[in-house]
């Protein structure tokens, strides 16, 4: 056989899809997971059409699986991090190996180097997240120097979030919500706002800040602009229902139901955020209302 037709293992087992980049490859090399004609191999090791390759597919690491079908909408882009405009009701990315529904399978169709560039194999690059009823603009670091550069700055507030949240009755000014967020003691689904005055740390909570101002109203709820000081899992959600004004769509947490979002979504969306690029400097991205949402303003 010539030397053209064989190949270093590693590029063989991205190629034929066992792995979905160069670094995965030698991973499962490296654990033992792969054997040239019944002996363990080395990743350096030159395969060709004669050799048997097994992958111990028992084993074989979780990936994000492409899944070019998705719908992605891309409102930001250059060669450090993109910023996609999430649908509400889809997921950020897969909980288990085989998921191929969320934005993570629809990114890494489009942009195969993100599937290996931060600490867990289903995240990807993914700089924060979203409930999955939530909607809108979503940081996703394209290469791992990026990644821990936005997550650094994201845990240091340097990431500035606009959100739109249409909520029940009538919120008529300025308000800012210091209020910790603690896990629900019986329900895993939920969180509730903290015990401060508990010596339990479970029960007392993360502090936790949220900035709502009314934009206007509309019948008988209100649209809010709200920027969140911190990122507490469901903060903005916990935060407004505290007060009496639940999102619509949020039945979790008492908001009114809505035919219109009975798929999934609920009506909170990250419009704007404005964050410094490795690649670029300054960018500001804004992620259009989707069409659900839109349609209830009238």
């Amino acid at each position: 056989m010539s030397d053209a037709a064989k190949e270093r293992l590693d590029h063989y087992l991205v190629r034929t899809g066992f792995a979905p980049s160069r670094r995965v490859a030698q991973e499962l090399v490296e654990r033992g997971m792969v054997r040239i004609n019944g002996r363990r191999s080395r990743k350096s090791e030159i395969v060709g059409s004669e050799d048997r390759v097994e992958v111990a597919a028992t084993n074989r690491r979780a990936v994000i699986e492409p899944n070019a079908d998705l719908p992605l909408e891309v409102i930001h882009e250059d060669a450090a991090v993109i910023v996609v405009n999430k649908p509400g009701g889809m997921p950020c990315h897969p909980l288990n190996a085989g998921e191929r529904d969320t934005v993570m399978n629809a990114v890494v169709a489009r942009f195969p180097e993100i599937a290996t560039v931060g600490e867990k194999p289903l995240e990807g690059g993914l700089v924060h997240r979203l409930d999955n009823g939530t909607s809108g603009a979503l940081l996703i670091a394209r290469n791992r120097g990026a990644f821990e550069k936005l997550r650094d700055a994201i845990r240091a507030g340097r990431i500035a979030r606009r959100y739109e949240a249409l909520v029940a009755g009538s919120i008529e000014r300025k308000t800012e919500i210091d209020a910790p967020i603690a896990h629900h003691a019986k329900n895993a689904r939920k969180m509730v706002v903290g015990d401060r005055s508990s010596a339990n740390p479970k029960r007392a909570g993360r502090a936790a800040s949220t900035v709502v101002e009314p934009i206007r109203q509309v019948g008988e709820f209100t649209l809010l602009s709200v920027a969140p000081k911190t990122g507490s899992r469901h903060q903005i959600r916990v935060h407004l229902a505290s007060l009496g004004h639940p999102i619509i769509g949020d039945t979790l947490y008492g908001g009114p139901a809505n035919e219109a979002l009975a798929h999934g979504p609920v009506w909170l969306h990250l419009c704007d955020v404005a964050f410094d690029s490795p690649a670029v400097g300054h960018v500001k991205a804004t992620a259009p209302l989707p069409p659900d949402l839109k349609k209830l303003l009238g």
